[in-house]
């Protein structure tokens, strides 16, 4: 899977359009990054962009922006409603698919030390990016805000973590961090009433309600503080609100941590509070963009509960978790435009996205790739899509039903190797196109031919790598097919075992692309591990095979 992060930078601008302009055209400036949103507030004179791709990209796109804000706004100047500690305020990077928080905020570490020391700016860690959990808080690093930072900067418990330990005039101070994906979701009530959706909003969030004695007092601990009653859900804010638009009251939420709180677990908990005080929620609304994980994982929940197989696509889970949350209710919900994932698909051509018989013209022409890895990583996704028919077919299997939940998370891994096998038909390619681009590099001097003799070699080694993960995941891939032919449907047999055959293709086939590649490399002691590797795993699928094959004679002889 490819890796995505976001990043939602904080300028200290939002008046003057040229200066704006100027930020996001920085950020456009870099390949594979995409700006997603730019909001300006007067009020506030503070400007939110959002961006996405890969981490590596972001990143050079944030650094360009920070650099530019740094030269273009003063704030000796600045003045507006919203806290503010330098040109760029905040800069949080966000994981969206494929990488581990831990991973972000290296990368988010990465980021601030080049600020610090390219641009002499100041620069704090916070969020997740941040060991020292008393600084981690952004609201207690900008206390005292620009005014009040030339004489805190100079505290040694406010040295920065990059950068220069005095401040910079005209652009201050910058916060970067890494934080969780920040989810904007209104659930939809039958009543007017604010203080009635108060109410689950107080039930729900993490911060409660404050607890009152007998006659409606606060109560108040030893030292003064209001005592609270901690709410169900960790990492969600919620209040009540009125939408006249709409005519009706709303619980509106924030969900900080919804990895830890899914969507769907909030949408129940709104469910199960507003039915126990005699209402009904009618649906809900996302505010802004989603992460993929978050609808897929409330479709597998809402077909789970139905005791049917979550393994299907992730159209089938996307619909179900519009429908169950009712996310269609007040607008038409359209995955390309609200799942952040579908909103920075790459717009390049892809082999996965023709037709099949598009994908064997391509395949039958001149053009030397696609070639036997893609073909090898297709034919392996057809296998294990068979796999999952019958793991699915068995899950709703009369007479089965004590079975189906095995069923169907056999199913949902059917779906996880198919897609990686399909990410892996184009990243074959693209390995290929690699090598011969590193080929094209100039060869006139001898500083040349070192710098393109290491390309060559670094895209080679990436294309031994692809066919081996093709190999280790149609490997995968042939043990799900095996329970299949031993546990599913009788009836389906025959598919488990062209299931075998298209897997156990898919492995030696790769196993052909690693070996060819694998001559024009030069790390003998790499190679060596590598090819022992695939002879292993070529090895086990025709061991797999034989066992496959040899049961579905066998049911279909009894038959």
């Amino acid at each position: 899977m490819k890796k995505l992060i976001e990043c939602v930078p904080n300028f200290s601008e939002g008046r003057d359009l040229r200066i704006i302009d100027q930020i996001a055209e920085s950020i456009r400036s870099v390949e594979g990054v995409s700006l997603l949103n730019v909001d300006p507030g007067k009020a506030t004179n503070r400007t939110v962009m959002t961006l996405v791709g890969e981490p590596a990209s972001v990143c050079e796109a944030v650094f360009r922006a920070i650099s530019t804000a740094s030269r273009l706004i003063d704030m000796r100047k600045h003045q507006g409603e919203h806290p503010r500690m330098g040109a760029t305020d905040v800069c949080p990077l966000i994981p969206v698919s494929g990488i581990s928080m831990e991973e972000t905020a290296e990368w988010s570490k990465k980021l601030a030390q080049r600020v610090g020391s390219e641009l002499n700016i100041p620069v704090y860690l916070y969020e997740d990016a941040q060991e020292d959990k008393r600084r981690s808080n952004l609201s207690i690093i900008r206390a005292g805000e620009y005014e009040g930072f030339f004489k805190k900067i100079t505290l040694p418990e406010w040295k920065p973590d990059f950068g220069p330990s005095t401040f910079h005039e005209q652009s201050g101070a910058t916060v970067i961090g890494a934080r969780d994906f920040l989810i904007a979701y209104n659930v939809n009530l039958n009543t007017k009433s604010v203080k009635r959706a108060n109410s689950i909003a107080f039930d729900v969030r993490e911060a409660g309600r404050v607890k009152l004695d007998e006659s409606g007092k606060k109560i108040l601990d030893a030292d003064g503080q209001e005592v609270r009653e901690p709410g169900l859900l960790k990492g969600v804010k919620a209040i009540g609100w009125y939408i006249d638009e709409y005519g009706i009251a709303q619980v509106s939420i924030n969900i900080t941590r919804f990895r830890e709180t899914p969507l769907h677990v909030v949408f129940e908990a709104c469910n199960d509070s507003a039915y126990k005080r005699g209402q009904r929620v009618t649906g809900s609304e996302l505010v802004g963009l989603v992460p993929l994980s978050a609808m897929l994982e409330a479709g597998r929940y809402f077909l789970n509960k139905q005791r049917l197989s979550s393994g299907v696509s992730d159209a089938e889970l996307i619909h179900m978790a519009v429908k169950s949350m009712g996310l269609d209710e007040l607008a038409p919900f359209n995955p390309q435009e609200r799942i952040i994932e579908y909103c920075i698909e790459d717009q390049h051509k892809k082999l996965v996205d023709l037709n099949f018989s598009a994908l064997t013209e391509e395949t039958a022409s001149e053009s030397p790739a696609p070639g036997g890895g893609s073909i090898s990583a297709a034919v392996g996704a057809l296998g294990i899509s068979l796999a999952t028919m019958v793991a699915n077919l068995s899950a709703g299997k009369k007479g089965w039903e004590h079975r189906w939940e095995y069923f169907s998370k056999s199913a949902e891994r059917g779906q996880e190797l198919r897609k990686r096998l399909l990410f892996l038909v184009d990243e074959d390619t693209r390995a290929f196109n690699a090598i011969m681009d590193a080929f094209k590099l100039p060869k006139g001097s001898e500083t040349e031919k070192e710098i393109r003799k290491a390309a060559v070699q670094l895209a080679t080694k990436h294309a031994i790598e692809i066919p081996l993960e093709v190999m280790k995941t149609s490997l995968e891939c042939m043990h799900v097919i095996a329970e299949m032919a031993k546990e599913g449907n009788p009836n389906s047999v025959s598919d488990a075992g062209v299931g075998a055959l298209c897997a156990r293709t898919a492995v030696l086939g790769a196993h052909m692309n690693v070996r060819i590649n694998a001559s024009g490399f030069a790390d003998k002691k790499f190679l060596d591990h590598v090819l022992a590797e695939a002879s292993r795993i070529e090895q086990e699928a025709i061991e797999i095979e034989t066992e496959v094959i040899g049961r579905v004679n066998a049911v279909i002889s009894a038959s």
